[in-house]
């Protein structure tokens, strides 16, 4: 017996940092995201030697390990770990044999919300291999809670929720809450978008925890420039919600624009010289807008 399950990666089109804490706490975030046509995959077998092996294709990486009801978080494929064990803690109460195998479509640190996305998908196969009683919200709100909480891994809550519900969503989160709102698009509009999007690859990654941790910071310190970029974020992501369901082009392409460049105002290490000049000059080009993912 196999399991398999797969989760979307998603472009994050306005708002995106207004869900991180403890901005979301404070004054309530809004984003709006959209999920595409690439994949965080997973494969469960399960085993009866008492043994977990667990691989990481896209890291070329593989470990095996005696079957325990806690693994070690030391560095090493934790988040296939840190998920593992937030299941025999909560709902089988003993360890379990398997191996499990993840694979991405993209390149991790590229920017779609990889780490959580993968998480979402290892949870998908081991919701559906033990018939696990959770809905959409509350396996998103799992997903968070395993990264953040449990592996303290800096970041928001956007990727966890697009990832589990897939398609366009607006979301708004307070400091107790997230309500998904999906956004309905009428064909037209949809093929328009699609038709004017293009997700360019710079081939260089980041780690976006160190610019979380900064953002984070500036709030708690209320540094009155970062916390203004973030409020002026969430308004884009409410106009940003009209100018796609009426398929307006132009619009969306200023939100972009104006989104990206109050982004840069929320935290350094945002941007860089490369990330500029390929910026500037697909506007040049002709483009309505973009952001960096």
């Amino acid at each position: 017996m196999k399991i398999h399950s797969k989760a979307p990666f998603r472009l994050g089109l306005a708002g995106g940092g207004t869900d991180v804490s403890p901005y979301s706490d404070k004054f309530g975030g809004a984003v709006l995201n959209a999920t595409v046509d690439l994949f965080a995959h997973t494969t469960i077998i399960p085993r009866t030697d008492g043994k977990i092996l667990i691989k990481a294709n896209n890291l070329d990486k593989a470990i095996e390990l005696d079957a325990a009801l806690t693994l070690e978080i030391n560095g090493e494929l934790d988040l296939q770990k840190g998920v593992y064990n937030r299941i025999t803690r909560e709902f089988t109460n003993s360890p379990l044999s398997f191996e499990l195998i993840t694979e991405m479509d993209v390149p991790s640190g590229s920017g779609l919300g990889t780490s959580s996305t993968v998480v979402v998908s290892i949870l998908g196969a081991f919701v559906e291999w033990l018939k696990l009683p959770l809905n959409s919200y509350e396996i998103a709100q799992l997903a968070f809670s395993i990264e953040r909480e449990d592996l303290k891994m800096a970041g928001g809550k956007q990727d966890q929720y697009a990832a589990t519900f897939g398609g366009i969503n607006f979301i708004e989160f307070g400091s107790n809450s997230v309500q998904v709102n999906p956004l309905s698009i009428n064909m037209t509009a949809k093929n328009k978008l699609e038709n004017n999007l293009l997700l360019y690859y710079t081939q260089t990654s980041r780690q976006s925890s160190k610019i979380i941790e900064l953002q984070a910071d500036n709030v708690i310190r209320k540094v009155e420039k970062p916390i203004n970029a973030m409020h002026f974020l969430k308004k884009q992501a409410f106009i940003m919600k009209d100018a796609l369901i009426a398929g307006d082009l132009n619009e969306i392409g200023k939100v972009l624009d104006k989104s990206w460049q109050q982004k840069k105002l929320m935290a350094d290490g945002i941007s860089n010289s490369l990330i500029d000049e390929i910026y500037t000059s697909v506007m040049n080009a002709g483009a309505g807008g973009g952001k960096i993912s």
